[in-house]
Parts: structure tokens; C-alpha cells; sequence
């Protein structure tokens, strides 16, 4: 099954027009697409089934409450399969029955170890101050961050650990990457390295696939477990003003073996 990754296209500033990649079967949205959420509206009526996770930045000066049901209407409104703390099967045109699990898995801090979180979250305050967002009413704040980082792990895990179902193969589809081998290398790691990967590299042996968006750069590796790996994708486009942007390949498709 061949999949085409798009994240962090940040359509509330940038130029960009999306087209369909040949051979695709799904297109998978990774978050950040546009935190005005207008521009979802270029992949209604698209070839092939949209599936998108949130990003950090679709919740901008909104309060989380009531976002996620007005995003998940205006997704419905377009065709675009949503996917927060769910789960989705698909069957390719080959038969490969495929299991996606999608979550938004916000930062949780912990990417250094419970010692380092609270340096941590001292460094998230620039990103609080960026999103503007609120949550029953409070300061999205780090602890609030936390809070809900952590309700997304734990449904996570519980899907990654469930015996074996009806599929084949299983990609996980979260935002905030999976693991610090994820950090952009023009700033390797340091304490706001928290605020975009999480350690879930107890998790990644139970998938046969990782795509996450948030980092601006594009990853492409393999976790090697045991007799098997696990691969991880990042196709995130970022701001040209940035140069992140250069060499970018908005039609480029991971393949599920």
C-alpha cells in the first residue's frame, strides 16, 4: 500500500497547492495544516481517502473544548476522515488488510527522563505564547500540555497492545514525533526538543510504521527490534522564509510492505 504524507504545509501563511500522488491509495494529513482551517478545503473531493491528525497549530487562539467538535465537523463537511484517539482499517487494492491508530500525542517532557521535565516546560513557554489557546477556559499552558499528552499515550498503548485483530499491519499517525532520533538537526537536542518529541520508543516495536509531522525537516529511518524494525517518516514542509522548504516533495508516498 503506498501512502502520500503531507504535514506542516502551514496554509495560513504559505503558498502551497497540493496534487494527488500517482499510486497512491491513502493520503495521510500529519497536523499543521492550517490553523485557520480554511485551507483543508483543498484535499474535499480528493482521489483517495484523506486521513488527518491535528496539529498543535490547528488549535490557535481556540479553546480545545470546543475545537475538536467544530474540526471534526468542518472534516466531515469535506470528506476528511479525522482521526483523534481512533482507530481506522483499510483493505489496498492488493489486499493488505492495514490498522491506523491516529493522535494528536502532544508533548508530554518527558523526552530527557521525569528529571528534565520541569527545564522542559520552561522551555515550552515560547510555544504557549505562539498558540494562544485555552483549555475549560485556562491558559493552555505546559501542565495543561502534559495532561492531555498523557491521555493520548495511554490510548495509544492500549491499541498498540492489543492482540492481534483483523489486519495485517499497523501505522501509528501522531503529530509530535515518536522519538528524539526525530530532533531537527539544525538545532539538535536541547530542552524545547521536549516540545516536539516524545519517547515512545517502547511503543515504536508495536508498529510496523511511524509518520509524524511538527518537525520541519523530513526524516526517513528505520528502529531495529528483535529480528524486525520499525520504520519512521516525516514529511513535513515547514516556511520558505526559512528555507525549509527547499527541495520539498509534496507528492512523495511511504510504502506499507
Amino acid at each position: 500500500m503506498r501512502l502520500q504524507l503531507l504535514s506542516d504545509l502551514h496554509l495560513e501563511t504559505e503558498d502551497f497547492t497540493a496534487q494527488a500522488a500517482m499510486g497512491a491509495e491513502l493520503l495521510v494529513l500529519a497536523g499543521d495544516i492550517d490553523s485557520s482551517w480554511a485551507g483543508l478545503s483543498q484535499f474535499a473531493n480528493w482521489p483517495v481517502p484523506v486521513l488527518f491528525v491535528a496539529g498543535n497549530h490547528e488549535f490557535d487562539r481556540r479553546e480545545l473544548n470546543d475545537a475538536w467538535p467544530l474540526l471534526r465537523q468542518r472534516c466531515e463537511s469535506l470528506g476528511i476522515t479525522l482521526l483523534e484517539q481512533q482507530s481506522w482499517c483499510f483493505t489496498s487494492s492488493s489486499g493488505l488488510r492495514v490498522r491506523f491508530l491516529g493522535t494528536i500525542r502532544w508533548c508530554d517532557f518527558d523526552t530527557f527522563g521525569p528529571a528534565q521535565r520541569a527545564k522542559a516546560q520552561r522551555a515550552a513557554g515560547y510555544f504557549v505564547k505562539v498558540m494562544q489557546a485555552t483549555h475549560h477556559g485556562q491558559v493552555f499552558d505546559p501542565e495543561a500540555v502534559r495532561a492531555e499528552a498523557l491521555r493520548c499515550k495511554s490510548w495509544l498503548t492500549q491499541e498498540l497492545q492489543q492482540p492481534t485483530g483483523d489486519w495485517d499491519r499497523t501505522v501509528v499517525i501522531t503529530h509530535y514525533a515518536p522519538s528524539i532520533k526525530s530532533a531537527d538537526p539544525r538545532y539538535g537536542q536541547q530542552p524545547t526538543s521536549a516540545s516536539f518529541c516524545n519517547a515512545d520508543d517502547d511503543l515504536l516495536p508495536l508498529a510496523d510504521l511511524w509518520l509524524h509531522g511538527h518537525l520541519h525537516c523530513r526524516h526517513d529511518y528505520r528502529v531495529d527490534h528483535n529480528c524486525t524494525s520499525t520504520r519512521v517518516a516525516c514529511n513535513a514542509r515547514g516556511h520558505a522564509h526559512k528555507g525549509e522548504t527547499d527541495h520539498y516533495d509534496g507528492q512523495r508516498v511511504v510504502e506499507v510492505l
